[in-house]
């Protein structure tokens, strides 16, 4: 897992037609210009760490919302909402607490995809 890996990632996911269909609205994209990027990136670890990196995590499949916050958008996009897309697409197993690496690639997918999202037109 390396940055390379990212876009490889993102185009991959974007050719999934669940995963494709999450965007950022107007509201989302209101909220990254007012807190900036790198407040966005500290709230995915803070997500991700919370709720994703335990071996067990609780709710697990159902703990990240829909919508709310931009990076929950992403992870759904990214298929980073569970350890169980977490294992399908990323090939990182379930049943062991993610580790550094992992939380780093994970956030770096995360804001990959909406800093793409951000290069796009408005739908």
């Amino acid at each position: 897992m390396t940055d390379s890996t990212i876009p490889q990632k993102l185009t991959s996911l974007s050719k999934s037609k669940f995963r494709s269909k999450f965007k950022l609205n107007q509201k989302d994209r209101e909220y990254i210009a007012a807190k900036g990027l790198e407040t966005i990136k500290e709230h995915a670890f803070q997500f991700v760490n919370s709720r994703i990196v335990p071996d067990y995590p609780k709710n697990d499949g159902k703990q990240t919302p829909m919508r709310g916050h931009p990076a929950f958008i992403a992870q759904h996009a990214t298929a980073t909402c569970c350890r169980g897309c977490i294992s399908k697409w990323h090939g990182i197993r379930k049943g062991r607490a993610l580790n550094e690496r992992e939380v780093d690639f994970i956030v770096a997918l995360i804001m990959g995809w909406i800093e793409n999202q951000l290069d796009k037109k408005k739908d």
